[in-house]
């Protein structure tokens, strides 16, 4: 499980700010944000299946994932780690890349997909669930907006949570500089659950209570489960992009930050 809240469009400085938590189970084998060797694509990586929750490229894409909750998941499946990768790798537009993915999406489990092209400013969202239903392709409005494990701003307590903080900040400071370190800090490190009755209902009430912080700390027989890394992606209006993450390492957190800027931009 994962949750990102991002602003598109709507900040004088920033294009895009882009603020995530991925929740994984800790002794799963991961890489941090780093260039990947041959490639254009700069963050994470599954070391198990080889895909990313979050990365970005050279040339101003960026592709953000999100698994659906849902109680019975296809382990024949292919990784839905794998889209974000082929979205970054392809010179398709976001909307030409979700329109091309339609076919295959019943191949994967549930997933949240969410793509960005910094220099034509498109992004669109996409969902193959609910199960049955055609595939939402949707252009992303200006704005602030969050995903977790449902739908684009669905009403969940973490959602509806980390919007209102996020908008508290927003409002705090206005135009100006947003200092990225202190801004997840305050949002991202937020471990208050939801009460039981705000619950979706999907799976069962301990294990979905669990996961209804923006934080997330849960031991299960399978060990460790939770937020096991944080990043801030900002881009500015110039061009300019950060990738700032927090990340868990044999129990210790680091830090790292990686700078770049776009090529080609318009």
């Amino acid at each position: 499980m994962c949750i990102a809240a991002f602003i598109w469009q709507a900040h004088p400085l920033y294009p895009l700010l882009l603020l995530q938590n991925r929740d994984e189970y800790h002794n799963r084998p991961t890489e941090p944000v780093s260039w990947w060797d041959g490639s254009e694509i700069l963050g994470g990586r599954d070391a198990v299946a080889g895909g990313t929750w979050l990365a970005c490229s050279r040339t101003g894409r960026v592709a953000l994932l999100t698994n659906v909750l849902e109680l019975h998941p296809f382990p024949e499946a292919k990784s839905r780690g794998e889209l974000p990768v082929l979205f970054l790798e392809s010179t398709k537009s976001p909307k030409e890349f979700a329109e091309g993915l339609v076919k295959d999406a019943h191949r994967y489990n549930g997933f949240n997909l969410v793509l960005a092209d910094i220099s034509s400013k498109s992004m669109v969202y996409l969902s193959n669930r609910p199960k049955g239903e055609p595939v939402v392709i949707q252009e992303v409005s200006p704005g602030l907006h969050v995903l977790s494990n449902a739908n684009l701003d669905s009403p969940w307590h973490k959602v509806q949570r980390l919007e209102l903080n996020f908008k508290d900040l927003l409002d705090k400071y206005g135009e100006n500089e947003i200092p990225v370190k202190e801004v997840l800090e305050k949002l991202m490190r937020d471990k208050v659950k939801a009460d039981k009755s705000r619950l979706p209902g999907i799976c069962s009430i301990d294990w979905e209570f669990n996961l209804s912080s923006i934080f997330v700390e849960i031991d299960t027989p399978l060990g460790c489960y939770g937020t096991r890394s944080t990043a801030a992606l900002t881009i500015r209006a110039d061009g300019e992009v950060s990738f700032y993450e927090i990340y868990l390492e044999k129990d210790v957190w680091k830090e790292s930050i990686v700078n770049y800027r776009i090529q080609k931009l318009n």
